[in-house]
């Protein structure tokens, strides 16, 4: 698809869901998250992010609750593995910018390796990131990709609950419940 475009963004939304990069099925669909495999989905919706259940269709829908869409690299791949860390530390300048631009409540990146790629780190850890991401504060999610097994539906439902009331009831219960419900379930992914 010629001009397709990840981002599903505005300014001062709640969330911004930052995704490794645009699957070749999201880039010959034009929807995010449109492999049938992706929980990301329904991970929001049973976190309570959304009221129903939005299919990749709806994804603009997202703006009315708060929550936007990008990816750290914008070319297309089959798998994220085929990007490079080259291409992740090039990508970030750009996507700091337009989170710096937009001024989101909190950057939520799903999934460790864009921004371990990015700050040029071997590991970060999950939830709340000490330092933020172009100046707001950075989460680190659960990948939703029906890839990563290492997550089963609830250990992101919880994950993804407690990112949620974090942003929305602010750090402490948040921070806790983020603590409980991932105590029991990382795995390296």
């Amino acid at each position: 698809m010629v001009g397709y475009d990840p981002d599903i963004l505005e300014k001062g939304l709640k969330v911004i869901f930052c995704g490794l990069n645009p699957g070749i099925s999201t880039e010959s669909s034009g929807h995010s998250f449109s492999t049938p495999s992706n929980r990301f989905w329904n991970v929001l919706y049973l976190a309570a992010f959304t009221d129903l259940r939005l299919e990749p269709k709806d994804e603009r829908r997202l703006l009315a609750y708060g929550c936007g869409i990008t990816t750290a690299v914008r070319r297309a791949t089959r798998r994220a593995s085929e990007i490079s860390a080259g291409e992740f530390r090039n990508a970030r300048p750009d996507l700091e910018e337009r989170i710096h631009n937009l001024a989101p409540r909190s950057i939520a990146f799903l999934g460790k390796r864009a921004l371990s790629e990015m700050l040029q780190v071997s590991d970060v850890a999950w939830g709340r990131q000490p330092s933020g991401f172009g100046g707001v504060p950075a989460w680190v999610l659960p990948n939703p990709s029906g890839l990563n097994r290492s997550f089963s539906l609830d250990a992101l439902v919880e994950a993804y609950s407690a990112f949620r009331i974090e942003v929305e009831d602010g750090p402490d219960l948040g921070a806790r419940q983020h603590r409980q419900c991932l105590g029991h379930s990382i795995d390296p992914a």
